[in-house]
């Protein structure tokens, strides 16, 4: 029984890598992080424990109907989705293919280990690669980008605009 548990519950991880984020299309909810939990009571109801990137992330809505579609799709009909905002989401988070499903897509990766998420985050001093041609030579445009947990950069070198994924 438990290691059918288990088999149940690597399928649903799975089914849940195909759902992507609206806001960056080439990241699965998994690569992001967001889903904390997934759990099968003794009853056999599924509960799914997710965390917003921010509390009031405006894509939280459609993750959760994009949640419910595919777990439907796939014969789950008695499930949960739990939201959950503590411990707060972190870019620690992210998979690291997801990290570099980012910087492929031309957006830049959270720094590593949030070394730079102080109160001065986000100077012009601050080290982001350019996603396009990897140049450290780079600057701040503003500090949100298309979303905002983005902020938007140029690089100096091959002059591309390009949002940085902020770490936090």
């Amino acid at each position: 029984m438990v290691d059918e548990l288990k088999i149940e519950q690597q399928k649903i991880w799975r089914i849940l890598e195909t759902v992507a984020d609206p806001e960056v299309p080439v990241l699965s909810i998994i690569d992001l992080g967001i889903v904390r939990n997934v759990e099968i009571g003794a009853s056999g109801k599924l509960k799914i424990t997710i965390t917003p990137t921010y509390t009031g992330c405006p894509a939280m809505d459609v993750i959760n109907m994009s949640i419910r579609m595919v777990l439907l799709e796939n014969g789950f009909k008695n499930f949960e989705i739990k939201n959950v905002l503590s411990p707060a989401w972190t870019t620690e988070w992210m998979s690291e293919a997801g990290k570099q499903k980012l910087k492929a897509y031309g957006i830049a990766p959270p720094n590593p280990k949030q070394i730079v998420c102080t109160t001065d985050a986000f100077q012009e001093e601050e080290a982001i690669q350019c996603p396009h041609c990897n140049s450290y030579n780079t600057q701040l445009i503003s500090r949100f980008g298309s979303t905002a947990c983005k902020a938007l950069y140029k690089c100096n070198d091959c002059m591309e605009p390009f949002d940085y994924f902020k770490c936090h």
